[in-house]
């Protein structure tokens, strides 16, 4: 009884190791690049709590960009993201964005700013 105990409070401590939960502000006219390195598949769920629409698009790390969405103000998604893919979220707006993550798997990921 007692090791069927301690495996599930073992497997519960991993679970909540695998969620990474961040308010990440982008200002405008910049973007928020997370995953860009060798990784395994993850995903994320996005709320838009800034004053603007915010895009968001995958970028392989070996080039190219697909799946492009627009995600309106309050507005919220869950995005799975293949394995060496960045997901982008693009600011094109004048206000600073402000997006709410919630990533789920791995989390290994590069997170960084860029133009």
């Amino acid at each position: 009884m007692r090791i069927k105990i301690l495996v599930l409070a073992i497997a519960a401590w991993c679970v909540s190791c695998s969620t990474l939960e961040s308010t990440t502000f982008i200002d405008p006219g910049k973007s928020f690049e997370l995953g860009k390195n060798e990784h395994a598949a993850f995903s994320v769920n996005v709320e838009n709590k800034g004053k603007s629409p915010i895009e968001i698009y995958h970028a392989p790390i070996d080039g190219g960009k697909h799946s492009s969405e627009m995600v309106a103000v309050g507005g919220k998604t869950k995005i799975k993201v293949d394995p060496n893919t960045a997901l982008i979220f693009k600011n094109a707006n004048p206000d600073t964005a402000t997006v709410s993550l919630r990533v789920h798997g791995d989390l290994g990921l590069s997170m960084q700013y860029a133009k």
